[in-house]
């Protein structure tokens, strides 16, 4: 293993602060690490990268006192060490930031970054002050304007994020892991956070990244350790290694194309929205799908991109304005009307708006369309696992059972299940929120196969999506939004990262059509 991205004049390497030697950990029949090894070195972002199923998420709750390893250790400082759970952890200097925010919804923004730990006065009362004045010190740290009496219900994922980032701040770890803490965050907000981990490094912090975004973990990292299959590929320095090469040792295979972008004949308009309005929120959005196009709706985070995609799928109500699917016009604020006028959306938020994570796999594919599946008013178990087994084969979906719960499956293939949930309703237009959002390259390029293939059959494609290369490399159509307007509509041909995040940052704007 090559422990070092230090030449040999420099000086004597420190002692890593947190390491794993030979664990091994397994999920009965599932054996999720195989005697692998992991050293992180103060002052180091190291980088760990794989596909989903890979290892990695059992790797951080091994780290955080979640799992214990099966064999093998876990040394602190060089010396062996047991975390009888995550506050165990903590309590050592091991923070971590999760994919997937984890906040009390009821609780302030405040409340939620200090619970269980909020400083007392004399006779045991919380110092609320001291709560509130904390928080809005991590706050201006991390460069954000966020009211710490805020309620966590109602942020953004993009927000949440950031108070799971300022809650491990606020422990001052030695180390900090970060799962994917970039997933919902805009180039800016992107910027911020590596500011925040470059000066955190510079006072003698470990870092451990993992982000599906490799740019990203060649900006920040100075190694890499990939995982593959649940077993240790390599640790390396990134100087002198290319995104390819990288891709090679996380899929074991040359990735050809991630954005397989198929020809596809354009047919009849199967979406038409007009002078669609919510006040304060998006206003006077015009603009075209037809069959066989793939359309996206580009623009940073707080640009009113959701916003529009559930007014037009009918979860928010419009103020003015018309949608029409085939000619037809929809009724406002109806999903039901949408799903029958054959209009589909795969949601943003997958775990919370996309699955019942408690309910089984193939109950989730179905649920979209339970009268297919009763007989004599009953739901037939058959007919719905035998539907659900047709989708996961024709997905890739990689389960144990069908029966099993979707909350244990990875993060990519939990969004096949919830496009399968949707393309099994047969729709003619198909939304799609953020569809590569926290998923490993190797998934992403069997989405983005999957959508080009639709798209060729003949469906319409709307996709939102924050990744300029995303946007760029499968749409024949962009369009972008800009506080709430559509600034402009770029062709294929024209659509580069320069003109995409001109028009969303309101420079050099173009009247869409």
């Amino acid at each position: 293993m090559n422990k070092s991205a230090k030449g040999p004049d420099s000086a004597p390497e420190p002692a890593p602060v947190l390491a794993l030697k030979g664990v091994s950990k397994s999920f009965g029949a599932v054996r999720a690490l195989q005697d692998v090894s992991l050293e992180l070195f103060p002052g180091e972002a190291h980088a760990l990268a794989g596909e989903n199923g890979a290892g990695k998420s059992t790797l951080i709750k091994t780290l955080a006192g979640v799992h214990r390893p099966d064999n093998g250790v876990v040394l602190l400082d060089g010396k062996p060490v047991v975390f009888n759970g995550p506050a165990a952890a903590r309590d050592a200097g091991i923070a971590v930031i999760y994919q997937e925010p984890t906040l009390f919804p009821d609780l302030s923004i405040a409340e939620n970054i200090f619970m269980g730990r909020q400083p007392r006065r004399s006779l045991g009362r919380i110092d609320r002050r001291a709560v509130h004045d904390t928080t809005a010190g991590l706050m201006r740290r991390l460069g954000v304007d966020l009211d710490p009496d805020r309620p966590a219900r109602g942020l953004s994922i993009a927000d949440q994020q950031i108070v799971e980032i300022a809650k491990a701040l606020s422990f001052e770890a030695r180390v900090l892991i970060m799962d994917e803490p970039t997933a919902a965050l805009t180039g800016s907000e992107t910027a911020r956070l590596f500011s925040v981990v470059r000066a955190l490094r510079a006072e003698g912090a470990a870092v451990l990244f993992i982000s599906h975004r490799l740019d990203e973990i060649f900006e920040l990292c100075q190694r890499v350790t990939t995982l593959r299959d649940g077993r240790w590929i390599s640790t390396e320095p990134l100087d002198g290694l290319t995104q390819d090469g990288l891709v090679r040792r996380m899929v074991g295979r040359d990735l050809d194309d991630l954005y397989p972008k198929q020809d596809a004949a354009v047919g009849e308009v199967a979406l038409s929205v007009r002078r669609l309005t919510r006040e304060g929120v998006f206003h006077d959005v015009s603009f075209d799908v037809r069959r066989g196009e793939i359309v996206a709706l580009a623009g940073l985070v707080g640009a009113g991109r959701t916003e529009v995609a559930q007014a037009v799928f009918g979860v928010d109500r419009a103020d003015a304005g018309e949608v029409r699917v085939n000619g037809t016009v929809l009724r406002a604020g109806s999903p039901t009307a949408a799903m029958a006028a054959g209009l589909a959306l795969v949601p943003e938020d997958r775990r919370q708006r996309g699955l019942v994570m408690e309910m089984s796999i193939e109950r989730n594919i179905g649920l979209t369309g339970l009268g297919r599946v009763r007989r004599g008013g009953l739901v037939s178990r058959a007919l719905e696992h035998d539907r659900a087994a047709d989708w996961a084969l024709r997905l890739q979906l990689k389960y144990n059972r069908l029966a099993d719960s979707a909350g244990v499956l990875s993060g990519g293939n939990q969004q096949k299940v919830v496009l399968a949930k949707w393309l099994a309703t047969e729709p003619c237009v198909l939304i799609v929120d953020e569809p590569t959002r926290g998923i490993d390259v190797g998934t992403k390029a069997e989405v983005h196969r999957l959508l080009s293939a639709l798209a060729a059959e003949g469906l319409a494609v709307l996709m939102i999506s924050s990744d300029l290369p995303e946007v760029i490399g499968m749409a024949d159509r962009v369009l972008v939004m800009h506080e709430g307007r559509l600034a402009a509509e770029l062709p294929r041909e024209d659509a580069t990262e320069e003109t995409v995040m001109a028009a969303a940052t309101g420079l050099g704007e173009r009247t869409a059509a």
